[in-house]
């Protein structure tokens, strides 16, 4: 499990990271509350979402290009002060701008940030570690994200009430400061060096045609998709619930979402433990937390509904895990940022629309049939993704490949 932790870099990688998703999240809370109170109006809050998720859909390519190309370091060093300069303009007086549109600009530049920056993070972290250790890298990365989650929360949430959304801000822009430091002390004679792509490599339009060359990976970035925007979007289908027939209040919407996080927290532990990121986990997982959803329909009260809740969120950390290390040991090196782009490409449509179809869903049918009707159809996909790869590659899953082989070997 902690494998990982013996490299010296990812050490400091490890304890920054934390600081700063703990300062996100804060600033997230602190941002919310900031357009509800300035306009009451949770379209307000989507918007700046699309904000955020629109720059990576469409320039996402772009930065997995660059990602490949360009060293990861001194980027990220550079993004890290942009987003601490974006959050110290939301301390900036309201009048700087007219209405929101301060709020609106902050979120657009940093979805402008994230297309490049996603690409380059996941290139960079799998430097720090040797391929035998990734997948547990990568697992007590989401461990580390849930706790900073909880933690910038549940900080966030006493703060707000005593100082307001301003010192919120500037907790996250100090944050990314303790990033740049983190970046700053480590050896780069101790990473591991990655392929570079050849001038000749044809960029984005190289990685298209590479990308539509490995159908294995088609398929599961295809299952990522369908998972994530029926299956993952649980805080709507989760308030639906709480405000319908479950009858519960908002403390029952925050037992769930405490719920839901140590599940989360649970599922990276166990990942981590096991270290066993292969395609038959990733097809099992996802199988059975769509039928756990599909029963979660079923459920007669609030607790019967965090029961199913617990295993799900676990369930759902291992599954995106093992998406983004399978897709990263199976791909070739000189590739890696523009497939790392795509998985955020896809993470971010997953979102848009996702979401709004599950809310049409709840309203439409009702949230018991809404959670019924998207868990049937994320159980057929993951059906369907089983038998897709059992004919791509014409053997049982126990096949090597399904063991966790690389492409390149297994072929």
């Amino acid at each position: 499990m902690f494998a990982p932790l013996r490299e010296r870099n990812y050490r400091i990688w490890a304890a920054a990271d934390l600081v700063s998703v703990g300062g996100t999240w804060m600033q997230v809370l602190a941002l919310n509350w900031l357009i509800l109170s300035a306009t009451g109006s949770a379209t307000a809050m989507g918007a700046v979402v699309m904000l955020q998720a629109l720059p990576v859909l469409l320039l996402g390519s772009w930065g997995g290009a660059l990602a490949d190309r360009l060293p990861a370091r001194p980027f990220l060093i550079g993004f890290q002060a942009l987003r601490a300069l974006l959050a110290l303009a939301l301390l900036l007086p309201g009048g700087v701008l007219p209405g929101n549109w301060l709020i609106y600009a902050v979120a657009l530049f940093s979805g402008v940030i994230s297309s490049f920056e996603g690409p380059v993070l996941g290139r960079f972290g799998s430097a720090l570690v040797p391929p035998s250790a990734l997948g547990s890298a990568l697992a007590l990365g989401s461990v580390l994200s849930s706790a900073g989650r909880i933690g910038g929360m549940a900080l966030g949430g006493v703060l707000i009430g005593v100082t307001g959304p301003s010192a919120l801000f500037l907790i996250n822009a100090v944050s990314y400061v303790a990033v740049i430091v983190a970046l700053l002390a480590m050896r780069p004679g101790d990473m591991r060096e990655l392929s570079a792509p050849s001038r000749a490599d044809g960029g984005v339009v190289a990685g298209f045609r590479y990308l539509l060359g490995q159908p294995v990976i088609l398929v599961v970035l295809a299952l990522s998709f369908v998972l994530g925007s029926l299956g993952r979007n649980y805080q709507v289908s989760m308030a639906a619930m709480v405000a319908g027939p479950l009858g519960g209040s908002s403390g029952s919407y925050g037992l769930l979402s405490t719920v839901f996080a140590v599940g989360a927290v649970a599922g990276g532990l166990l990942l981590a433990g096991t270290g066993r990121s292969t395609l038959r986990v990733l097809l099992g997982t996802g199988f059975v937390i769509s039928v756990l959803q599909l029963l979660s329909s079923l459920a007669p009260n609030v607790l019967g509904f965090a029961a199913l809740i617990l295993p799900i969120a676990a369930g759902a950390v291992i599954f995106d895990t093992v998406v983004s290390t399978r897709i990263q040991l199976d791909t070739r090196e000189e590739m890696r940022g523009r497939v790392l782009a795509t998985v955020g490409i896809v993470s971010s449509l997953s979102g848009i629309v996702g979401a709004p179809a599950i809310g049409w869903l709840c309203d439409t049918l009702g949230a018991r049939e809404a959670l019924f009707t998207a868990g049937a159809v994320t159980t057929v996909a993951a059906v369907a993704g089983g038998v897709a790869l059992l004919r791509l590659k014409g053997r049982a899953l126990s096949w090597p490949f399904l063991l966790g082989r690389p492409a390149e070997q297994a072929a």
